[in-house]
C-alpha cells in the first residue's frame, strides 16, 4: 500500500517560513520522481517544484529563489523549503511521486500565509 504523508502546513506570517515534508512507503522511493504542488481555493492545482530521482530540480517561476525542494533518500522523504512567504503562497500543498505510468498523490497540507 503506498502512502504519501504530507507534514509541516501552518498559518504564518508574510515574509516568515515553513518546511513542508512528505513522508512516503509502499514504493521504492529513490526509484520516483518527487513533486510539490499547490491549489488554491478555486484555482488549478500547480507545480511548484520537482526532484527527479537523480537530484535535479526545477522550480515555477513563481517560487524560484524563496522555495527549495530536497530529498533524503535514506528517510523515504522530500521536503519544501519555504522562505520570504507571501500571501499567495497560501494553498493546499500536495506532494507527488512518479515514475513511468505510475503516479501517487498525498493528501495534502494547508499553508496559510497572512498579511
Amino acid at each position: 500500500q503506498v502512502q504519501l504523508v504530507e507534514s509541516g502546513g501552518a498559518l504564518v506570517q508574510a515574509g516568515g517560513s515553513l518546511r513542508l515534508s512528505c513522508a512516503a512507503s509502499g514504493i521504492i522511493f529513490s526509484a520516483y520522481d518527487m513533486g510539490w504542488y499547490r491549489q488554491a481555493p478555486g484555482k488549478q492545482r500547480e507545480l511548484v517544484a520537482f526532484i527527479t530521482k537523480g537530484g535535479t530540480t526545477n522550480y515555477s517561476d513563481s517560487v524560484k529563489g524563496r522555495f527549495t525542494i530536497s530529498r533524503d533518500n535514506a528517510k523515504n522523504t522530500v521536503y519544501l523549503e519555504m522562505n520570504s512567504l507571501k500571501p499567495e503562497d497560501t494553498a493546499v500543498y500536495y506532494c507527488h511521486a512518479w515514475a513511468g505510468r505510475s503516479g501517487y498523490w498525498g493528501q495534502g497540507t494547508q499553508v496559510t500565509v497572512s498579511s
